[in-house]
């Protein structure tokens, strides 16, 4: 589990193309201070398992179904990425709660520069738009947003905004990408399960 506070920048050093999966080392300070195999750090909001560590680096495998579902795949070696280890239990939740389970992709649509911030459309899935509220949150590229308008419809792909200070520029990827480059979404979780729970689209309730 994650908050969605990026803790830094990491680089991609190596990434090794295999049958069905990718093997990718990363480098980053923060990332493997107290960080053992076995552990979890969020790489643009992926929750990846630490295989190895060695040199200020960790090494992770990515399966096919994460590279299908994910911009992992197109990662290659000097691609900066963001990097959160895994909350600890009894600490600060700064951001929001983050599994590291992708959902899809979004499209920045447009970034509209503000004398303190700067506004991001993106466009998500059709199958995704009814997750995200206004002033809920979503995690894109592992970084917790807080959705500021939402539009789409009628014919138009659905969308939603969210406004980045100075700082989330600074010090995470979302300040690099450009319009037409695509980020990692997860929706938050708890709309997920009480659509599970009350059976949406089905009429009724789910029984155990």
């Amino acid at each position: 589990m994650f908050t969605g506070i990026v803790e830094e920048l990491g680089e991609v050093l190596a990434v090794q193309r295999l049958a069905e999966s990718a093997r990718i080392t990363v480098r980053g300070a923060t990332a493997v201070q107290g960080t053992a195999p076995g552990d979890s750090v969020a790489v643009n909001g992926v929750c990846l398992t630490v295989t190895a560590l060695g040199d200020g680096a960790f090494t992770a495998d990515v399966m096919a179904e994460t590279l299908a579902r994910t911009g992992l795949g197109a990662l290659t070696g000097g691609a900066r990425v963001n990097l959160e280890r895994a909350m600890q239990l009894g600490g600060r939740l700064g951001g929001h709660l983050v599994q590291g389970h992708v959902d899809g992709v979004a499209t920045v649509a447009a970034r509209r520069p503000a004398p303190h911030w700067e506004v991001v459309r993106l466009t998500i899935p059709p199958g995704l738009a009814r997750y995200i509220v206004e002033k809920g949150s979503v995690a894109a590229d592992g970084v917790s947003l807080t959705v500021s308008a939402l539009g789409g419809g009628d014919g138009q792909p659905p969308w939603f905004e969210v406004s980045l200070i100075p700082a989330t520029l600074a010090v995470t990827t979302l300040g690099q990408v450009p319009v037409g480059g695509t980020v990692n979404l997860e929706v938050d979780m708890i709309g997920k399960y009480v659509e599970r729970m009350v059976g949406a689209g089905h009429g009724q309730a789910v029984r155990s």
